[in-house]
């Protein structure tokens, strides 16, 4: 059912926890399932410098968090704001039609923070 990329980065999330000084802070709730993704970013120069979630949901919801984390440190917030739920989706290696909403989740918190940011 779930990919073992997927697998991977629920049993060892990447980036899991919480960014004390963030310039930027989310939490996205999806209502239909009640998961709970909370992102906390930093940015120096207009580039994401680090990036860490904590997630409350299925398996899919905190491998997509972690995946998130992975793709967007580094990037460019342009580029970031690009990102989209298929990219999350590849990242884990691919999701079941039944786990999408947890990439879309992703992506929305993502969003959220990075509007959170003036550039």
């Amino acid at each position: 059912m779930y990919s073992a990329q997927l697998l991977d980065h629920f049993q060892n999330p990447r980036n899991a926890g919480e960014i004390s000084d963030a310039d930027a802070v989310a939490q996205i709730e999806n209502p239909g399932c009640g998961d709970v993704l909370r992102l906390t970013l930093k940015e120096n120069a207009g580039r994401i410098t680090e990036v860490k979630f904590k997630a409350r949901g299925c398996v899919a919801a905190i491998a997509c968090g972690s995946a998130l984390t992975e793709l967007a440190t580094g990037m460019r917030l342009n580029e970031a704001r690009k990102l989209l739920c298929e990219d999350v989706s590849i990242a884990v290696g691919g999701l079941p039609s039944a786990s999408s909403h947890a990439a879309q989740l992703a992506i929305d918190a993502l969003g959220a923070a990075l509007s959170r940011i003036k550039s």
